[in-house]
């Protein structure tokens, strides 16, 4: 994400950001009546937005520092798998919900083993 030497944002993230702002204020408008809605699109986008600083810390974090933004980084992502999937699974015939909530509990397992146990 960095530009090679320097210490902020490269123009390609800031971009990808600002596309991710206004997407979200989009979906915010469109749904606006509905709180759900309004809810998950800002848990969603405080979220991503946590996950990326978490991952940028832990880039620059030495190795003795990496445990906890290790924590935080599988939790984020672990919250932003079961909010989609909470999304999508009503969505879907009964018999798929539950594929779908056994694969973002699959995927939350599989994060934190690698995360932790793994190595």
């Amino acid at each position: 994400m960095d530009r090679g030497g320097g210490d902020g944002p490269s123009i390609l993230a800031k971009m990808g950001l600002g596309a991710l702002t206004v997407n979200s204020a989009v979906a915010v408008y469109r749904s606006w009546g509905d709180t759900a809605s309004v809810a998950f699109v800002a848990v969603a986008y405080a979220a991503l937005l946590l996950l990326l600083h978490f991952l940028r810390r832990f880039e620059r974090a030495p190795p003795a520092d990496r445990g906890r933004i290790k924590a935080a980084v599988w939790a984020l992502s672990t919250v932003l798998t079961a909010l989609f999937a909470s999304r999508v699974a009503p969505l879907m015939p009964p018999p798929i919900g539950v594929v779908v909530w056994a694969m973002a509990a699959a995927t939350a397992v599989g994060g934190f083993w690698a995360f932790f146990v793994s190595g």
